[in-house]
């Protein structure tokens, strides 16, 4: 079907001018018959149809309460999470294996990641309002078992579960301003939402070093779970009542109930396409979690475990490709659009840039607190100024896009600071070095990575329609955790393998014996004295590993600006104009 086929069937009147039918179709006249036949000629999915139905019946004033209370969700969300990262080295620490802070990251990332597919799914299926409320439900379970941990392995369960939810549930809410907004609006709001973050980078730090040292980090995470459950509970009542008024109006779809339940379960099996789902979950995590538990593997890489690991993983992931292309009766995503240039290239920038940022970043609290002799709240604050960073320049970024449409010239204004705030890294990230140095590093890599990841972002959802963009966000979401997972898989290994031939290498004879318990253990890192041998031999050991991780994540910025480059220039402004406005409602 053609494009103006395409948008005759669905209503949309376009504007009469050639220049811009011309510029735009010059980008993307490829992908306008599929976007046209795809959001006018095709069926939408149920989920689909009912934010469409939901949207329909809210008021202007309903569409402010629901963005203020997502906003408040959102900082509430922001500031626990703020926390519970400085709470890790000591939960985990408490557990004597500090080290293993890393892999259950590396699951948590990988997993997360990939469950978001299942969660685009899910709410295109079933609605926004039952994503929303899944998500709560698992978030809150893990939340419960990690507050009630009594071994690293019911944390790290507790923790992985957590992070599905609360991912999944932050996707929901982005995935919510996209049907509430148009195109070129949306990185405004996306923008606002981002900005809790100046509140967490002030208030997550200090809460935490008041519940190490006043209580416990159980009460911290009991704390954060409270007020996790206080500001969700409303906007699952306003969109329950949404829900009833639709209904009760008749233009809510209601669901298919002439299945069995056998019937039922073959159809979600294929809808969620399980396979598929199993396949890139499981390849990924077992290929990315040898390089950070080799170090305790008998024989090192030779281990049986670790071979194994890594072989079952790839055949996995090759498993992945081959099912998705050729058997999947429902694939993630239409293959048509990864062969798009922009789209692919977009969510390769994503990849590299958490793959460069999480090489370097993984251990950066504690290196802040050994080495630079900071406490939690303020190498939190340190920390989180690459989050404040972003969260401050997140609206102006959205303002440009909204008034200039040009999403790619935005973003090459980004290269600079990114290449001068990683390449930095290596002469600022020694014991030596200031740390307001190591603040204006963190201030240009938040700003960098803001202007990359709103702009992908708007990239992907320029090319594709409302029917997809659900998947087509979880995809690039997904993009970012496997280039987070292996990120903090190269970080994992240089640590395990390295830091405790580092530790040896420098402690003096009579602490010799002891790199075991120093390696797992930050607060007995923390309690030599400055000036001390054995001090003065961590931080060395520290920085001869920190070094190395900077050097490695400033390899990658080569390869994501090539990737940079090869975007299309597409003016959303005049693709609205040729197109018609994304959804109903356009919210300024």
């Amino acid at each position: 079907m053609s494009a103006a086929a395409a948008d005759s069937d669905s209503g949309v009147v376009r504007r009469k001018d050639d220049g811009i039918r011309e510029e735009c179709e010059a980008s993307y006249g490829a992908m306008d018959g599929e976007r046209g036949e795809e959001d006018g000629g095709q069926h939408k999915q149920n989920g689909v149809r009912r934010a469409e139905a939901l949207t329909s019946v809210w008021s202007g004033k309903m569409v402010i309460l629901i963005f203020i209370l997502l906003y408040l969700v959102t900082l509430s969300e922001s500031i626990a999470s703020s926390m519970e990262y400085n709470l890790a080295p000591y939960i985990t620490s408490s557990f004597q294996h500090h080290g293993l802070l890393v892999i259950s990251g590396i699951v948590v990332v990988v997993v997360a990641g990939v469950c978001n597919l299942a969660v685009a799914k899910l709410i295109d299926i079933w609605g926004r309002a039952q994503g929303f409320a899944v998500m709560f439900c698992i978030a809150l379970a893990g939340l419960l078992l990690t507050t009630t941990s009594q071994n690293v392995q019911m944390y790290a369960a507790g923790d992985t579960l957590h992070w599905i939810g609360s991912r999944g549930f932050n996707y929901i809410i982005d995935i919510m301003l996209v049907d509430m907004t148009s195109l070129r609006n949306y990185l405004i709001t996306v923008g606002v939402k981002g900005t809790p973050t100046l509140a967490s980078t002030f208030a997550g730090p200090p809460l935490a070093q008041v519940f190490i040292t006043r209580s416990s980090w159980r009460w911290g995470l009991a704390a954060g779970m409270l007020a996790f459950v206080v500001f969700s509970m409303p906007i699952g009542v306003v969109l329950y009542l949404s829900t009833q008024k639709a209904i009760t109006q008749g233009i809510y779809p209601k669901r298919e109930r002439q299945r069995t339940a056998w019937q039922s379960m073959k159809f979600y099996i294929v809808e969620f396409d399980v396979v598929g789902m199993l396949c890139i979950l499981f390849g990924w995590t077992l290929l990315l979690l040898p390089f950070s538990l080799v170090n305790t593997a008998p024989q090192g890489w030779k281990t049986g475990y670790i071979i194994a690991s890594i072989v079952l993983g790839i055949v996995l992931l090759a498993a992945f490709a081959i099912w998705e292309r050729f058997f999947a009766a429902v694939s993630y995503f239409p293959w048509n659009y990864l062969k798009d240039r922009t789209i692919l290239c977009a969510n390769l920038v994503y990849f590299f840039m958490f793959l460069s940022i999480q090489t370097w970043d993984t251990y950066y609290s504690s290196y802040l607190q050994v080495v630079h002799f900071l406490d939690v709240t303020a190498s939190g604050y340190v920390v989180n100024t690459f989050s404040l960073s972003a969260a401050f320049f997140g609206p102006f970024i959205g303002l440009l896009v909204r008034y200039t449409g040009d999403y790619k010239y935005i973003s090459l204004a980004g290269i600079p600071f990114g290449i001068l705030g990683t390449a930095l890294l290596i002469k600022f990230r020694t014991p030596d070095s200031s740390v307001g140095l190591l603040v204006m590093c963190q201030i240009m890599q938040g700003l960098y990575t803001e202007i990359w990841s709103l702009t992908a972002r708007l990239a992907i959802m320029a090319a594709v329609g409302h029917q997809q963009v659900a998947v087509a966000l979880a995809i690039f979401g997904l993009f970012g955790s496997i280039g987070s997972g292996i990120g903090r898989a190269i970080a994992g290994a240089i640590w395990t393998n390295t830091l405790p031939r580092k530790l040896e290498h420098y402690l003096p004879d009579d602490a010799k014996g002891r790199e075991g318990d120093i390696y797992n253990d930050i607060t007995l890192q923390l309690s030599f004295p400055r000036g001390s041998p054995e001090r003065n031999a961590i931080i060395a050991a520290y920085s001869d590993v920190q070094r190395t991780f900077v050097i490695i994540g400033v390899c990658f910025m080569p390869v994501l600006l090539l990737c940079l480059l090869m975007w299309k220039n597409v003016n959303v402004k005049k693709l609205e104009a040729l197109q018609g406005k994304q959804v109903k409602r356009n919210v300024t």
